[in-house]
């Protein structure tokens, strides 16, 4: 028993990729005589994100799209795991609110996402959208319209105790009735956190490219791209000519 016990935690020290994923046949075998020699460790095994990669205890995989991932132990307080959960999924939707928003106009040749606020900076400059003129569209209009409506609606949320019905409010939030079968509902969380990681993403990547390259929108960035991409890449940035 006890080489055997030996032999396991070998095989988990010098192949950890092995015990890597929570389904392994190998990893019921091994985590418990491993956890009684590491007693003291802050960490178990099975992260999913990097394969050998260990999982912290505070993160035990219910919340949806939890992988294990936290280096800088940023949700080790369990209120600050919460709020970073909830910040998470705000950030993420106002993200794939904003991807489609910045590529379908200039997909439409309407102009890029850059341009586009350029209207903010001018002296009784009148927005626009899609093209065409926004009611009440001067800038401090617009500024008291948004200041008002998002104070309200924070107003609202900070009433809710309740963490799940704060990220998840259904009700006129859930029209189309995605929440009422709990096992589909379970999955589409996991879909929305995982879309909208990738959405923050695209964003930075917008972004970047943006700093790069002043006033070109992602598309016309991408266009560039394939019509030279010897020439045209990240290298023209990096490296200096």
């Amino acid at each position: 028993m006890a080489s055997n016990t030996l032999m396991s935690c070998g095989i988990a020290t010098v192949f950890p990729s092995v015990l890597s994923s929570s389904k392994s046949r190998f990893a019921t075998a091994v985590s418990i005589p491993c956890a009684a020699v590491n007693g003291g460790s802050r960490y178990t095994m099975s992260a999913e994100w990097m394969p050998g990669e260990p999982r912290p205890p505070y993160l035990d995989g219910s919340a949806p799209g939890d992988f294990g991932f936290d280096p800088l132990g940023l949700g080790e307080v369990p209120e600050n795991l919460e709020r970073y959960k909830e910040s998470e999924l705000y950030h993420c939707r106002w993200a794939m609110l904003a991807v489609p928003g910045i590529l379908v106009p200039e997909a439409l040749g309407l102009g890029n996402w850059v341009k586009a606020q350029e209207w903010a900076a001018v002296p009784g400059g009148q927005a626009t959208y899609l093209g065409n003129p926004v009611p009440w569209g001067t800038l401090p209009t617009i500024l008291a319209i948004e200041f008002l409506a998002i104070a309200f609606v924070e107003h609202q949320r900070s009433m809710e105790k309740d963490p799940e019905k704060k990220k998840y409010p259904g009700g006129a939030f859930d029209p189309l009735g995605y929440s009422k079968d709990t096992k589909k509902f379970a999955e589409y969380k996991v879909k929305e956190v995982k879309n909208g990681r990738l959405a923050m993403l695209a964003f930075v990547g917008f972004v970047v490219q943006q700093s790069a390259y002043p006033g070109t929108g992602p598309l016309e960035n991408l266009a560039t791209h394939l019509a030279d991409p010897w020439h045209n890449n990240i290298g023209n940035i990096l490296i200096p000519k």
